[in-house]
């Protein structure tokens, strides 16, 4: 296997911390206490049962079934074959830069400049906003049930703080202003939501800011389904600024245009920030690659009917995911406002991290546990229906079997 001497035979899967430590003399790493991302640590175990010969049906990945439009794919290809494989600006091509200031004031209202813009990917973007807009010791605050921020936060040098959003999943202010110190740096915030499928509403965001703006506090606002909003009307908060200042916004290409391995997505803040990003990406990933750029410019530009396609499609995968929770009894029905997601409560005594590995090892189906999102998530379960219908259909059946049982 590999490692220094010693470890060779010692080193096999769940048993890497313990001999690790041994190891290293009991030394404790920075990277242990950053935890697995509980999405890709569900799709291990997916991996691991099929390697097996097993069946899985699997709910539980926010990844769309549609590959990438044709189109798309051809324009990276055509500037590969050109030639365009060589390093770029950290910032990205002046081109792609271009089409986010455009999409941008199109389509979210953000009056940025050039200088505004710069292209990174958006889960990288959540750890590269959080590194450079904090301070030595700084308070991230979170929401919860939320995405997976806190290890980004931690990673950054931060805390976590959490705010417990509503019953109805929308933004608490009264609790955001209570968990709101010296400390606090930063409050993220998500919509539509990772894993609630809630749209904030306008005049959510506007208390927020007014709020964040007062204390010169920053919003980081994950925009990754700003395209796939089925009731209501998405609102980008950094629309409420003249030119970005306190607000750095996320955007991603994987969700809209179903391009989740190009690894494509960009940020809009103010000129310091972009700055202190790009520093960061220059001491990281260096850039990113130019031909993916090149499609990414192409679908910014032009892209918008593959998203109403695709937001077409999902509408009717939400609706036959609504449709199977109301028959499942211990499922509380559930209405997704965006994104792909379902998050019902249920009405079992078992806790949600073991309830899904009952459901894996007995069913075959896996779904994400709502704890994994935060406290306020326990006894939750997350449903993506961003797979096909009859995947939808047949793993739904065997969630409504498992909870039939006594």
């Amino acid at each position: 296997m590999f490692g220094p001497k010693g470890l060779v035979d010692k080193v096999e899967g769940s048993n890497t911390k313990p001999a690790l430590r041994a190891q290293w003399k009991g030394e404790k790493m920075f990277l242990e206490d950053v935890e697995n991302s509980p999405s890709l640590e569900m799709v291990n175990l997916v991996l691991a049962k099929v390697a097996k010969g097993e069946k899985v049906v699997s709910l539980a990945i926010g990844e769309p079934s549609f590959n990438t439009p044709p189109e798309i794919v051809e324009i990276a290809c055509e500037a590969m074959k050109s030639g365009d494989v060589h390093y770029t600006s950290s910032y990205g091509t002046m081109e792609v830069r271009d089409a986010i200031k455009r999409k941008v004031a199109k389509k979210n209202g953000i009056r940025a400049e050039i200088n505004n813009t710069i292209f990174c990917t958006t889960k990288f973007s959540v750890y590269a906003a959080l590194a450079a807009v904090s301070n030595k010791a700084y308070d991230a605050l979170l929401p919860d049930p939320g995405y997976f921020y806190w290890e980004p936060v931690v990673l950054s040098g931060g805390r976590p703080v959490f705010y417990r959003l509503k019953k109805d999943f929308t933004l608490n202010l009264d609790e955001i202003k209570k968990k709101t110190t010296r400390r606090t740096r930063v409050i993220l915030v998500n919509s539509p939501s990772n894993p609630t499928g809630k749209v904030l509403k306008r005049s959510e965001l506007e208390e927020l800011y007014e709020f964040c703006h007062d204390r010169k506090i920053f919003i980081i606002s994950d925009e990754a389904y700003e395209d796939l909003v089925y009731e209501g009307e998405h609102f980008c908060v950094g629309s409420l600024e003249p030119t970005p200042e306190i607000v750095v916004s996320l955007f991603s290409l994987s969700k809209s245009y179903s391009m989740t391995g190009w690894r494509a997505g960009y940020i809009t803040a103010s000129e310091r920030i972009v700055y202190l990003i790009n520093k960061f990406l220059e001491n990281t990933v260096t850039c990113y690659p130019p031909f993916i750029e090149k499609a990414s410019a192409f679908a910014l530009n032009n892209g918008d009917k593959y998203i109403a396609e695709f937001r077409a499609e999902l509408e009717n995968r939400r609706k036959l995911l609504a449709k199977k929770i109301e028959e499942i009894p211990a499922l509380d029905p559930y209405r997704t406002e965006g994104a792909f997601y379902s998050f019902p409560r249920y009405n079992k005594k078992t806790k949600s991290r073991q309830l899904v590995k009952l459901l894996l090892d007995r069913h075959g189906v896996a779904v994400l546990a709502g704890a994994s999102f935060g406290r306020a998530g326990e006894n939750h379960l997350r449903f993506s229906f961003s797979m096909a219908p009859e995947t939808i259909e047949n793993g739904m059946n065997k969630v409504k079997t498992f909870f039939a049982e006594p």
